[in-house]
Order: C-alpha cells, then sequence, then structure tokens
C-alpha cells in the first residue's frame, strides 16, 4: 500500500512539474517575439558553444570535487574517478528522470548501500552540496549587482549598492556560522570546499560569455551574466522540469530593469539548457564500478 501510494506522488509530482514546464514557456512565448528569436537562432556561431560546452563541464567537475571533500569529512573515502562518475550518474537522474528518486537520493542509496556510510550522514553531505553552490551564487550576484547599470522599480532613502555591499561581506561569515551550527562534522574542509563552489561558478559565468559570443553579444555582458545567476537561483526550485521555462521567465521580466534584449536572453537560456542537456545525458553512459574505491 505505502509503495503504491509512493509511486502515485512520483507520478503526481512529474506531472505537476510537466504543467508547470509548459506553462512557464508558454508565457515565455506570449510575451517575446518568437520571429526575432528564430532569426537569431539562424545567426549562432556555432565554435563558441565549444568552450562554451567544455567550461559548463569543468564547472560541474569542480563541484564533484567540493562533495568529494564533504565525503571525506564523514570517512568515506572514494577516488575522485569513482566521485566524477556518480555526479555525472546523479546530474542525469536529476534531469531526465525527475519523478523518481532524483540523482542525490540515487547516489545516497548506492553508497548506502556498498560503503555502509549512515544515511543522515550521506544526505547532510548532499544538501550541504546545494547549498554551497546557492551561497556562490548569491556572492557572485550580490558582487555583479554593483558595476551593473540597473533601472529599479522603488527609491530607497539608504543608498542600496551599499546594502549590497554589506550583504556580499556577509555571505560566507553567515554561511560558516550556519555549518557551525547544522553541519559541523563538514567545517574542515569549509574554505577549500567554498573555493570548489567559486571555482564552479566562476567557470559557469565564462560559460555564459562564450555562449553570449555566440549569439554576437559584444556588450552588457555583465549584465546578462548577473540575469544568469539570478535565474540560476530560480532553476534552483524543484518547479520545472531541469529549470526549463523558470530560467527563461527570469530573463523576460529582467529584461526591463537590466537593459538586456530579451529575445537573445530567451536564446541564451535555451543554449545553457542544451549544453546541460548534453553534458547530463554523459551520465546514462557511465558504468559505477564500486572496485575504484
Amino acid at each position: 500500500m505505502a509503495k503504491t501510494e509512493s509511486s502515485f506522488k512520483k507520478k503526481l509530482t512529474t506531472a505537476l512539474k510537466l504543467v508547470l514546464t509548459g506553462l512557464a514557456l508558454f508565457l515565455v512565448f506570449r510575451k517575446m517575439d518568437t520571429g526575432q528569436l528564430w532569426q537569431i537562432t539562424k545567426t549562432i556561431h556555432w565554435i563558441w558553444l565549444i568552450p562554451a560546452g567544455i567550461l559548463f563541464l569543468l564547472s560541474k567537475m569542480f563541484t564533484a570535487f567540493r562533495l568529494n571533500l564533504y565525503f571525506k569529512n564523514i570517512n568515506l573515502n572514494i577516488s575522485e574517478k569513482l566521485n566524477i562518475k556518480l555526479y555525472l550518474v546523479g546530474m542525469f537522474y536529476n534531469l531526465f528522470l525527475p519523478g523518481g528518486i532524483g540523482g542525490d537520493g540515487y547516489k545516497v542509496y548506492l553508497l548506502n548501500k556498498h560503503f555502509q556510510t549512515p544515511v543522515k550522514s550521506l544526505v547532510k553531505a548532499s544538501l550541504l552540496d546545494r547549498l554551497g553552490g546557492l551561497v556562490a551564487i548569491v556572492f557572485l550576484l550580490l558582487t555583479l549587482i554593483l558595476p551593473v547599470d540597473l533601472t529599479l522599480p522603488f527609491a530607497s532613502q539608504i543608498p542600496w549598492e551599499l546594502l549590497v555591499g554589506i550583504s556580499a561581506l556577509l555571505v560566507f561569515p553567515v554561511f560558516y556560522q550556519m555549518q557551525k551550527l547544522l553541519f559541523k562534522a563538514f567545517l574542515p574542509s569549509f574554505w577549500k570546499a567554498n573555493g570548489w563552489s567559486m571555482a564552479g561558478q566562476v567557470a559557469q559565468l565564462v560559460c555564459a560569455w562564450f555562449i553570449l559570443k555566440s549569439l554576437g553579444v559584444t556588450e552588457n555582458f555583465l549584465a546578462y551574466q548577473l540575469v544568469f545567476l539570478l535565474s540560476s537561483i530560480v532553476a534552483v526550485l524543484p518547479l520545472t522540469i531541469g529549470g526549463v521555462g523558470a530560467r527563461e521567465l527570469v530573463f523576460i521580466y529582467a529584461h526591463t530593469y537590466a537593459g538586456i534584449d530579451e529575445a537573445i536572453a530567451v536564446a541564451f537560456s535555451l543554449i545553457f539548457f542544451l549544453i546541460s542537456a548534453l553534458v547530463s545525458l554523459i551520465g546514462s553512459s557511465v558504468r559505477i564500478d564500486f572496485d575504484e574505491k
């Protein structure tokens, strides 16, 4: 009975994600000139997407190194090769099998089964891995807000640049205190893990730069990258399939404030998703050998 109920919930979750993805894409294409988007796709400089793909793959390798640091904190010692394979398989599960247990859940299951590492510790490592990536995005987002010329829909008596600067300075101290309170076992790797987080997100920003070059963008790069970071935060929410639709909606609604072209922004977002999907597909052909421990 419980198994049937669980299966129903998974199917319902998948169905809801599909509906929300479809609705988000409907809103995106309703609000923009699809003819302009089509013209943009015909002028893409494909050569720039090669380094973009390489940078995206590198960003995932860096974040995989971060996760393995957390594994070592809970006395789970696996090779980087095995860790990267597990990470790629997890990416595949997250993107292409959204109604199942998810990539993180599958990794927890495998590692608990083969190495008897406590599930609670593995779940904490996976959760902290996600939080670490989010913290790096927030820090870079706050940093990029300052040099970008934004048109804000509100007025403030206090210079908002000052508030943003203070917030940026507080990101890692606050994260440290939170980790000390909730994830104390992982504190020994705090700075090194966050170093990998930053490396991963910077690699994605460079990836974004190459995608923009492929679309013929010659100016306002920081504004596009700022909105890209904001869309990355929204895409983390488990509302749509792989963040599709959610990212594009952020670009659509942010273009007025950031001074970016909405058609180019949506084309950028779709290309980024395709690169992500192609890299995630690698996980479908990975074979896990636990003798590589």
